[in-house]
């Protein structure tokens, strides 16, 4: 059974960048899509970004040119990049594996398998 572990986590001032991990162990990663996700206190959890198995991605419309995910196969791991980081992305962030992506990527219902999450801060 696949399992995902996020890393990547910190508290960071407004402006800055991070890289978050989910790596895969239990299955080649390269056999799923994979969502990030995000849940700041008090909100829903929300899609953020995709890539499936074929590398192409998907973004919601807003984080566009800010953030980037991409996947390395061989070591089983996807990464998002997050850019000029803003105190409203304080959140922590899960990814998801799905083996079916469709058009409703930012559901977290398409997803079959979750992390346990890692907190990202922004705060001066």
């Amino acid at each position: 059974q696949l399992q995902l572990v996020e890393s990547g986590g910190d508290l960071v001032q407004p402006g800055g960048s991070l890289r978050l991990s989910c790596a895969a162990s239990g299955d080649p990663l390269a056999y799923y899509g994979i969502g990030w996700f995000r849940q700041a206190p008090g909100k829903e959890r929300e899609g953020i970004a995709c890539i499936d198995s074929g590398g192409n991605s998907h973004y919601e419309d807003v984080l566009k040119g800010r953030f980037f995910i991409s996947r390395d196969n061989a070591k089983n791991t996807v990464y998002l990049q997050m850019n000029s980081l803003k105190p409203e992305d304080t959140a922590v962030y899960y990814c998801a594996a799905s083996k079916l992506l469709s058009a409703y990527w930012s559901s977290a219902g398409e997803y079959d398998y979750w992390g346990q999450g890692t907190q990202v801060t922004v705060s001066s």
